[in-house]
């Protein structure tokens, strides 16, 4: 068996012009592969990320400001102009988008999806109870898709 890549220019480039030059079928595992790393190229300009502008757990002089003693939880999220408001208690997760569209909305973990729900016409949605640890909002819609910085709820 011989080192790779081989110290000899001479066998790398008779090696690497073999490969070129093998007219064989592609295998179904590297057309698949290859096929799923193409649709990545422009994931980034289709899921804007929103930032975290609000949370009344750690904007304190803020909260004073709200007419509820409910012990619910509120956060605000901004991306250009979407907004992602939502509120937290022990019941679960509604929230709105801005600008309003019909879609869905999707909640994960590091372990994947949690929860989805439709929005609707508004924007309202409404998601069960998230895990400790990390969570990502993520809402596709007509006019946008967006993702939630990741946060922790509880």
């Amino acid at each position: 068996m011989e080192p790779w890549p081989p110290v000899d220019d001479e066998a790398l480039t008779t090696e690497l012009g073999a490969a070129l030059w093998d007219t064989g079928p592609v295998s179904e595992a590297y057309l698949s592969a290859a096929l799923a790393a193409f649709t990545w190229r422009t994931v980034d300009s289709e899921l804007a990320v929103a930032e975290l502008t609000f949370d009344s757990a750690v904007d304190a002089e803020l909260v004073g400001m709200t007419r509820s003693a409910a012990s619910a939880r509120t956060l605000s999220f901004r991306s250009g102009s979407v907004v992602v408001e939502i509120e937290v208690t022990d019941a679960g997760i509604v929230g709105q988008l801005s600008p309003s569209s019909g879609g869905r909305v999707s909640a994960r973990t590091a372990a994947g999806t949690y929860d989805e729900a439709p929005v609707d016409a508004v924007g309202f949605f409404s998601l069960g109870v998230p895990p400790s640890g990390p969570v990502q909002l993520c809402a596709r819609t007509v006019g946008y898709a967006v993702s939630t910085a990741w946060v922790c709820l509880r």
